[in-house]
């Protein structure tokens, strides 16, 4: 059977993370705390590691400072980090830390548990479900592999971050869609963010608004409180042929 929204035939399903499959106080009060916390550290201990040079090169190119040594670039980093820029550099390295902190059992990642049943349910029914972030793919995919529900990682097929572009411009959206092989109209773009869905509806993506914190949202848009309430059509209400996730080592 054909998934619809709204009347209009699907092929994937595209999500943002923070405030949307998971709760921005993980991100906010665990995962932000824990990255300003060691990034110094870690970056003056790593500095052997081609991809740190790297990300210290992109720090010195963004910031228009091409002098800046290892000290001047960390202290970029951390202004980057208290106003939480989405700037690639950081991005990486903060995925890089929190590897660490996963790996090492000290993080464990949240993810709503509507968000798990919806999710495995639209794997089963079939649509390929791919992820849009601003954190790194590695974090993205850290964070999805590593959550109290076990392994989600299996469900999604492809995953965006800021190397894409901007999540505020509808040409990433387009790029988005191009990479997946669909047309736009044939995505639905879940977020927290009017303006993330304002770009991707521009696109001519489908969008649905999530709103968890009941903070009010954008009338242009139609927002739901928890994936459960996003109108699909099409999708089999059983849990029979749905993915489990593999718990948590």
């Amino acid at each position: 059977m054909t998934v619809t929204y709204q009347g209009t035939p699907l092929k994937v399903i595209l999500t943002d993370i923070e405030g949307t499959t998971t709760d921005i106080a993980f991100v906010h009060q665990i995962l932000f705390p824990y990255s300003a916390k060691y990034l110094p550290d870690w970056v003056r201990n790593h500095l052997e590691w081609p991809i740190v040079q790297h990300t210290l090169q992109q720090v010195r190119e963004i910031s228009g400072k091409s002098h800046l040594d290892v000290e001047g670039c960390l202290t970029e980093l951390m202004i980057w980090h208290t106003e939480d820029r989405k700037i690639t550099p950081l991005k990486t390295l903060q995925g890089l830390i929190w590897k660490e902190g996963y790996d090492s059992g000290k993080l464990r990642a949240h993810v709503y548990p509507d968000a798990v049943e919806c999710l495995n349910r639209w794997y089963a029914a079939s649509l390929t479900l791919a992820v849009y972030s601003s954190g790194s793919i590695a974090a993205q995919k850290l964070l999805l592999g590593n959550t109290l529900m076990g392994d989600l990682n299996p469900l999604f097929s492809m995953y965006f971050d800021t190397n894409t572009g901007s999540k505020i411009q509808s040409q990433s959206y387009l790029t988005i869609a191009q990479k997946l092989f669909v047309l736009p109209q044939e995505v639905l773009f879940l977020s927290d963010l009017s303006e993330e869905l304002s770009a991707a509806s521009s696109a001519d993506l489908n969008v649905c608004g999530l709103n968890r914190q009941n903070t009010g949202s954008d009338n242009n848009f139609m927002y739901v409180e928890n994936f459960l309430q996003i109108p699909l059509q099409g999708i089999e209400l059983g849990r029979g042929g749905v993915l489990s996730p593999a718990p948590p080592v």
